[in-house]
């Protein structure tokens, strides 16, 4: 097992790849804490988990709010007594074109997917910098949105981008003090983004057209997937790594342009 008794927090962890993610940390072994504001879909995870013979514990959190990181935290070691990992899964989004972003809407994407995962990370290195064996690894969870981006979408890109930035400072900070931080950017996953994007769609298939031009490998990606890349990051497999930017994305970001609709005859530099 990967993550054998080691203490993993997890926050957004209630729906879509935070579920996916406590349930592989907690098959590889991982004594995980799930953090999340939706108190009735945590403790049946935290139920099927100990049904199946893992440790958790769910914390109710939102994690914009300070006392709730230190409540957060607080837990996990006195439920567990150390922290060995990290993954800052909570975010939030709003699509709309930036010249109708409103205050309130920038400072609650902020607050969630910027500053809510500065200050947990914050908290969580103190606290594995502090106990026996210290040392630790930290994943944040970003986007492609990190490499490129596209209309609607500013406030979340600003923040992602943060993420990284900050995450590099850190990396560099507490690398010689056994502590990692690297960012996972994931592509389009299979989660309730997926089915709102379908939704919006004139049908289902050509939703699929569109996005099979934009995705070289043509398929979604499975929650598990991205999950699994949370595992390396935070195993020993990955103790050379820090400070990066990994994309999960099937090929997205490396893609100059969509897919031609059509039979490309052959071309000669000229």
């Amino acid at each position: 097992m990967l993550l054998k008794n080691k203490v993993i927090i997890i926050t957004g962890a209630s729906k879509g790849l935070g579920v996916a993610m406590a349930e592989v940390c907690a098959q590889q072994g991982a004594r995980v804490v799930m953090a999340a504001r939706s108190k009735g879909l945590l403790e049946e995870l935290e139920s099927k988990i100990k049904k199946a013979g893992g440790e958790a514990l769910s914390v109710i959190c939102d994690v914009s709010k300070p006392a709730d990181l230190k409540h957060l935290v607080e837990s996990a070691v006195d439920a567990f007594g150390r922290i060995d990992g990290l993954i800052n899964n909570a975010g939030v989004n709003y699509v709309k074109s930036a010249l109708e972003v409103t205050e309130e809407e920038w400072d609650r994407v902020m607050a969630v997917d910027l500053k809510g995962s500065f200050f947990l990370t914050q908290l969580c290195a103190r606290q594995m910098l502090k106990q026996k064996d210290p040392g630790g690894s930290i994943v944040q969870i970003a986007s492609v949105h990190t490499h490129a981006s596209l209309e609607g979408a500013a406030p979340y890109d600003a923040a992602k981008c943060g993420m990284v930035g900050f995450s590099k400072a850190v990396a560099v900070e507490l690398a010689d003090k056994g502590v990692r931080v690297n960012v996972l950017s994931p592509g389009l996953c299979r989660t309730e983004i997926w089915k709102d994007i379908v939704a919006a769609a004139p049908s289902e298939s050509e939703c699929w057209d569109y996005w099979n031009a934009n995705i070289p490998a043509k398929k979604l990606i499975e929650p598990e997937e991205i999950a699994n890349a949370c595992l390396f990051l935070l195993s020993d497999l990955s103790s050379s790594i820090t400070g990066a930017n990994l994309m999960a994305d099937h090929g997205m970001t490396s893609l100059l342009v969509s897919r031609e609709p059509y039979a490309s005859k052959s071309i000669e530099g000229g």
